[in-house]
């Protein structure tokens, strides 16, 4: 009898078709996720035209989905632990796609909100899984480049959204970008057929042939024999109160974490969804305001994967640091009128900055946090972070009902960079002190990990 370590064996594994298919069947699910996302960006000027929206109103209908995505990531994270990742990750699939279709046929603001919210629960409940799954099977060394790819997808749905918007809404209506979400369906039973299951969890449940079988996909080396033991770590950790992110010394810090979380979401879903009706009040035509979301995608693409290889480089707290005031810096500079190439190059630059400032953000949690109480800590500051979110288009229609000046909505969503900016330094000084003054082993080694070279400016 032998007892095989299931994490140290596909961590030290060799890179794959098994690993290369995981990867793109999960880049292609956050893609349409992100498609389904940003389509509200794209029709709120057409929306608003048609129907008399107040800048209120649209600011709550931009808030349905965010608040659905809070539900669901709540929702289905713990769901999967008793059906499957699998499971999980289809059922939302059909969730935000045949909700984001129904949604095209809404004739009233209500019924728009009703399909936005429910398919906001299959958005915010798809991405959680899909990363938990890819970081299960990925190669130690290429995990946070695997995972960097899948969280471009994001950026890519937002880019074929907007590209399909400018192409269909002139001819056939906002409606027709929401019939378009249809086509995962087509897809869904390819999806089934080729996305594994977690080893953990089958294992949990008994299943160990099916288990067996994914190992030896993933790890070529491994020969599975008929009396294997499997020695789980993650299964068998005990639960974990969110208490425990609070105790031994990580209250300021886990604080600061969740306001950097807030102001890095609140200026992504901010800008999305107004970025395009701030344009066409501005005097853009539609197709042009579209397009102005376009290429914030196009750049958000970059800054997402740029900014995992230079951290590598630079040290994760530095370039989080950077990024964050790179984007409160540009879109300070879009509230100065500015030549055509200018503006759209400062967009760019501003979706490089936020999305992958969010990124950033998502790894600084996990490596600040030890490793039993890492994913509730992560979890807790994306729930929480989901507040900005829901701010974000509520603050873009504060603004715009008040018949404020274009400039003040760039500013606007400027600050909460700074303030993003000012939490993560606070929060480096915090724990450099601390490893300096107590020489915690945790604590040297999230610093040597987050903050290598962020002080030294």
């Amino acid at each position: 009898m032998r007892t095989i370590d299931v994490a140290a064996l596909l961590n030290g594994a060799k890179l794959n078709s098994f690993h290369t298919s995981l990867l793109l069947w999960s880049a292609l699910i956050i893609i349409f996720d992100g498609y389904d996302l940003v389509i509200y960006g794209v029709v709120l000027p057409s929306l608003m035209k048609d129907w008399g929206l107040t800048a209120l109103q649209a600011g709550l209908l931009g808030s349905c989905a965010l608040l659905g995505m809070m539900v669901g990531a709540l929702t289905f994270g713990s769901l999967s632990d008793r059906i499957g990742r699998r499971k999980a990750i289809t059922t939302c699939v059909v969730l935000f796609s045949g909700v984001t279709f129904i949604n095209g046929f809404a004739r009233t603001p209500e019924e728009f909100a009703l399909c936005r919210f429910v398919a906001g629960i299959g958005i915010g409940g798809v991405m959680p899984n899909v990363i938990a799954l890819m970081n299960e099977y990925s190669p130690n060394r290429l995990r946070g480049r695997l995972i960097s790819i899948i969280f471009a997808g994001y950026a890519v749905g937002g880019v074929v959204s907007a590209a399909l918007g400018m192409l269909l809404i002139p001819r056939w209506g906002w409606s027709s970008v929401f019939f378009v979400a249809a086509v995962p369906l087509f897809v869904l039973p390819l999806l089934v057929r080729q996305l594994p299951e977690s080893i953990n969890f089958l294992l949990r449940k008994g299943q160990v042939n099916s288990a067996q079988q994914l190992l030896q996909k993933a790890e070529p080396s491994y020969a599975p024999q008929a009396n294997d033991t499997f020695h789980l770590e993650a299964g068998q950790a005990p639960k974990v109160s969110i208490v425990q992110t609070f105790q031994e010394g990580r209250l300021t810090n886990t604080l600061l974490l969740w306001l950097a979380f807030c102001c890095s979401l609140l200026m992504i879903y901010g800008i999305s969804a107004w970025l395009p009706k701030l344009m066409n009040t501005a005097g853009y035509g539609v197709n042009s305001s579209i397009g102005f979301l376009l290429v914030l995608n196009f750049g958000a693409i970059f800054g997402s994967l740029f900014g995992g290889w230079l951290a590598d480089r630079l040290g994760l707290g530095r370039v989080l640091l950077c990024f964050l005031i790179l984007s409160s810096l540009v879109l300070s500079l879009m509230a100065v009128k500015a030549p055509l190439p200018v503006l759209y190059t400062l967009i760019a630059i501003a979706g490089g900055g936020t999305f992958g400032a969010q990124i950033l953000a998502n790894a600084f949690a996990v490596q600040y946090y030890p490793a039993h109480i890492r994913s509730t800590g992560l979890g807790w500051a994306m729930g929480i972070g989901r507040i900005g979110a829901i701010i974000g288009p509520m603050l873009g229609a504060a603004i715009h009902g008040a018949d404020l000046p274009m400039e003040f909505s760039f500013l606007a969503f400027a600050i909460p960079g700074l303030i993003g900016a000012s939490a993560i330094g606070v929060f480096q000084i915090r724990v450099k002190r601390r490893a300096q003054a107590s020489l915690d082993p945790q604590s040297v080694k999230t610093l040597q990990s987050t903050t290598p070279s962020s002080l030294d400016v």
